[in-house]
């Protein structure tokens, strides 16, 4: 398990993608729009992980209720795993409330699943797993 990307919302996804193109040095290296979570994503390539950018297509998405309600700012920490679904076994054995019942699709072909913020210091975590190519 490593940290495979820190998620930060922000308000306005062109602004947020020059800000940080300008503290990290570098172009990003993906964008995607996931039409499931109604957000578009940035990714920045930073060593081995990775920055996501998380910005509302539009204002029903739950990046932009975060955003309204908490302000723009991390949003989540992803840990790559090998198996999510082990992974989720576990922690819920473990007492962690998990939100997902089973992983979804989400940006950068990955599985993901989250675990509520209240058992993790108000931290929101994310697991995620490459897709295995068929």
């Amino acid at each position: 398990m490593h940290i495979d990307h820190i998620g930060i919302a922000v308000k306005d996804i062109k602004s947020a993608t020059e800000t940080y193109s300008r503290i990290l040095n570098s172009k990003p290296t993906k964008t995607e729009v996931v039409e499931s979570e109604k957000v578009e994503t940035v990714f920045f390539q930073t060593g081995e992980s990775k920055v996501e950018l998380l910005g509302p297509i539009n204002d029903d998405s739950v990046i932009a209720k975060y955003v309204a309600k908490k302000g723009e700012g991390l949003h989540h920490v992803a840990f790559e795993v090998e198996d999510i679904h082990a992974e989720l076994d576990r922690l819920r054995k473990e007492g962690f409330t998990v939100l997902n019942e089973q992983p979804k699709d989400g940006a950068d072909n990955k599985l993901v699943a989250f675990v509520h913020p209240k058992d993790n210091n108000g931290v929101l975590v994310e697991l995620c797993q490459s897709k295995k190519e068929s």
